[in-house]
């Protein structure tokens, strides 16, 4: 189980890294993230900025808590990813409920409409998190060779999934 561990920290830390600096790489990006916050109207308009913000934190705060080789910290990070992705999840799920087109803004300046296969990416997204989590509970050996290579198998997830509405395009 730790290979578990050890491949979910790798695509957390891909992952969030990615959509983190797509939010916080300009002024212009902060903007366009705050104003999907506001126009999915999850929360009201007044709040979107604080969501925008908190989102971000709590992205951050997976990146540093998976980067920490330490077993509590990637539990922590992976149960701090797993509510923030159930969190996402909600927002979403009532965003597709209500059949608004508002742009997906988890990875940067996408036009593509908010719809079901993000709920997918995201529940698939919340699994890995609470699987990675049993994997760093459990524990165990872990053969550095290996290691290495679900390493690498869990970052190329990572940016899979940051091209998620291209590979669903593809489909």
């Amino acid at each position: 189980m730790q290979y578990v561990d050890v491949a979910g920290r790798l695509l957390l830390i891909t992952m969030f890294t990615l959509a983190l600096a797509s939010k916080i790489s300009g002024r212009r990006a902060w903007g366009e993230f705050v104003a999907s916050v506001r126009a999915m109207a999850v929360v009201g308009d007044a709040r979107a900025p604080v969501a925008a913000t908190a989102t971000a934190a709590a992205e951050g705060g997976v990146v540093v808590l998976a980067a920490i080789p330490l077993r509590w910290a990637g539990s922590a990070s992976f149960v701090l990813a797993a509510g923030l992705l159930g969190c996402l999840t909600i927002a979403v799920t009532m965003v597709v409920r209500r059949g608004d087109a508002v742009a997906c803004r988890c990875f940067g300046a996408s036009r593509t409409p908010i719809g079901a296969s993000h709920i997918v990416r995201n529940v698939l997204l919340v699994g890995a998190a609470l699987l990675g989590l049993a994997g760093s509970l459990a524990g165990g050996s872990l053969d550095p060779v290996l290691g290495v290579v679900v390493g690498v198998f869990g970052a190329v997830l990572g940016l899979l999934v940051s091209r998620w509405d291209d590979l669903v395009a593809l489909l």
